[in-house]
């Protein structure tokens, strides 16, 4: 009887593991095919130069770069076709600016992607370079987050091209790095709380957060926890998908549309904000007040040894993976809205 009881409690014990291990990584997913479509990889390429060479350094104690880069990606937005708009973000006194894009219709529920423009500095270090900055304090930010950007000016493009049944409203946000990092200044914060207040509503958000470092040497890829390892792959060659446990069903789906649209390796993980990492960007925002949102990701500083540092340049990145992942979202932004419940 004792062994009965124990093999009845292991068997439970299996299911619920299986299940939690289900529930967080989503295994079988069957792709949803799109149509393809042609991303230009070296326009990606030339945007993130521009972005992280041309226009650094990007970070909040440099506004004249801010507001060149804003500058450089409202004319983008404007010739995609799109309707264009600045959004005002004002933090002790100063202001910054989101530049949103609106493609579809101006009613209806709305789909809003998203990428942080601005990039790290750590004005705390001594420097001492004549400018007040340097590649020691300033990042060039590549990936973090000129990769964002280039695939969100792509999308815009593409878009354009053909533009949406439904209401899609691409934003690039100021001030997602410290110090207003998880804060309320954060330019997504400012963009989220609108929304809300003018009573539309948000189908999902979707954050496009460092889309450019890929990897196909084993070991390449690292996880926050032990174990995870036997989860996902060791080898950074995939995007991954990051949604809350409560949006198991809508992940679930975007995942299917990723998947179905390139060859790319997508994985997702649904879990709490305990593990390090699942809202480390702009869809937090978006969290805060109420609304369905997700992160598209290379993982970050899990996969880049360049995180923050000197050595994020754009000749670092895997501008043809990148491009897939464009790709990828663009199959989202352009899915008929039943196929995204």
């Amino acid at each position: 009887m004792l062994v009965r009881r124990l093999l009845i409690l292991a068997g439970a014990t299996a299911l619920v593991a299986a299940g939690t291990v289900a529930a967080v990584v989503q295994p079988y997913v069957t792709p949803l095919p799109s149509p393809p479509v042609i991303v230009d990889a070296a326009r990606l390429k030339a945007d993130v130069k521009h972005l992280s060479v041309d226009l650094y350094p990007r970070s909040y104690d440099q506004p004249d770069s801010l507001e060149r880069s804003a500058n450089f990606i409202r004319g983008e937005f404007a010739n995609s076709g799109g309707r264009v708009s600045y959004q005002d973000v004002t933090v002790e006194e100063s202001t910054y600016r989101n530049v949103i894009v609106r493609f579809g219709p101006d009613s209806g529920p709305v789909r809003v992607i998203g990428a942080h423009y601005d990039s790290f500095a750590d004005v705390g270090i001594d420097n001492d370079d004549p400018r007040g900055y340097s590649p020691r304090t300033h990042t060039p930010g590549a990936d973090d987050n000129a990769s964002g950007v280039a695939g969100l000016l792509e999308l815009a493009r593409l878009l354009g091209r053909n533009p949406p049944a439904h209401a899609v409203e691409l934003v690039a946000y100021t001030l997602e790095e410290p110090p207003h990092f998880r804060s309320e200044h954060m330019g997504s914060a400012w963009h989220a709380r609108s929304l809300k207040a003018s009573g539309r509503e948000v189908e999902f958000m979707l954050s496009l957060e460092m889309i450019g470092r890929f990897s196909d040497r084993p070991g390449s890829q690292r996880y926050p926890l032990r174990g995870m390892d036997r989860l996902y792959p060791d080898r950074g060659d995939f995007v991954i998908l990051v949604g809350r446990l409560g949006d198991f069903g809508h992940l679930r789906r975007l995942k299917a549309i990723m998947a179905g649209a390139t060859d790319l390796p997508v994985h997702s993980i649904n879990a709490p904000p305990l593990l390090q990492g699942i809202d480390f960007s702009d869809h937090l925002s978006y969290w805060h007040e109420g609304y369905p949102a997700f992160m598209v990701s290379d993982t970050a500083f899990l996969r880049s040894t360049t995180y923050h540092q000197a050595s994020d340049t754009y000749d670092k990145l895997d501008y043809a993976r990148m491009a897939k992942v464009v790709q990828a979202v663009y199959a989202i932004a352009q899915r008929p809205g039943a196929d995204v419940d």
